[in-house]
């Protein structure tokens, strides 16, 4: 294929050796990559984005009118590296005709795992014990030093209890766990409905784990009301998204003794600053967003999007041909 009929395909982050090798194996793209593990700028993503016919793109880039016209009428698919598309302008998109390819699945089970290990190690104390050996407060064994939660007779409520929830809810289950809540209008034979708007849930369970998808609904559904149902002994895990949660009053319902204990997977922003309220307390654990850092997963992420973005542009080669 010619150079003039090679179609561009911009990409906003360094991408695996195993993707590039199969962009240049369709032999139809001139590719163009921000090569970099940090995000793209702003000005250099509306430069690169010109006259491309694909796009591959993270949550961290915002896809808006602006990106739309500064790649002008070339552009045809965009392919984004995540489960969600909040930062996509999908009825901009959707009114210009491009396509849009996702990952909804492919994080699954990462994500389930990742919810597990936040929990236990909020639950048991686990970054509190790391920091203690590190700054020398581990003189001797204490009875009562460090003690923490289990899981064994315990109940925990998901509110989400979509594909990441029920995986979630798999994983818990062999570690003896009493009840699995869950509020929603499908039945669910893995867990036990509730009545009520989180009410039951939130105050019965002794660890609450959101993992719902971030809508007008749940923006800010864990505040300060939340909160106040809950147990003092209840811990609180968010895998979902930041602004599911008020922060200040969560910060409030930590310090005070309301609850126990959070662990953040997620926060608004990303990453909190240094500075932030809740960096300064013990009981909560906010840990970098690593729920896709399984090697393998990151790599059938990319590759099942660059497909994505081949067959899209493999079906306009053969329209524009006939």
């Amino acid at each position: 294929m010619s150079a003039q009929q090679m179609l561009k395909v911009f990409v906003t982050r360094r991408i695996p050796q195993e993707g590039m090798k199969i962009l240049q194996k369709a032999g139809m793209c001139n590719l163009s990559v921000w090569d970099s593990d940090e995000p793209v700028p702003r000005a250099e993503l509306l430069k690169g984005v010109a006259g491309a016919h694909g796009l591959l793109c993270l949550l961290s880039d915002k896809i808006d009118a602006e990106v739309l016209d500064a790649a002008g009428p070339n552009l045809k698919v965009i392919s984004t590296f995540s489960v969600g598309f909040d930062h996509l302008a999908i009825d901009e998109i959707k009114k210009r005709g491009i396509r849009v390819g996702y990952t909804p699945d492919v994080l699954t089970d990462t994500t389930a795992e990742l919810t597990v290990a936040l929990l236990l190690a909020t639950a048991r104390r686990l970054p509190e014990g790391v920091e203690e050996v590190k700054n020398g407060g581990w003189s001797t064994w204490k009875p009562l030093w460090l003690c923490g939660y289990g899981l064994s007779g315990s109940t925990v409520g998901v509110i989400g209890l979509g594909r990441i929830g029920l995986a979630i809810a798999r994983r818990l289950k062999p570690f003896g766990v009493k009840r699995l809540l869950y509020t929603g209008r499908q039945p669910k034979p893995q867990a036990q409905e509730v009545d009520g708007e989180y009410d039951t849930l939130v105050r019965e369970s002794d660890f609450v784990v959101v993992s719902c998808s971030l809508t007008p609904d749940t923006q800010g559904l864990c505040d300060k009301t939340f909160f106040s149902k809950m147990k003092k002994t209840s811990i609180f895990i968010n895998t979902s998204r930041g602004a599911v949660v008020n922060q200040e009053d969560l910060f409030e319902a930590l310090s005070s003794g309301q609850i126990a204990a959070a662990g953040l997977d997620v926060t608004t922003p990303e990453p909190l600053p240094t500075n932030h309220p809740l960096l300064t307390l013990k009981n909560c654990g906010d840990f970098i967003c690593c729920q896709a850092s399984s090697k393998h997963k990151v790599l059938k992420n990319k590759n099942q999007l660059i497909l994505t973005i081949i067959n899209f542009l493999m079906d306009i080669k053969r329209r524009c041909s006939v």
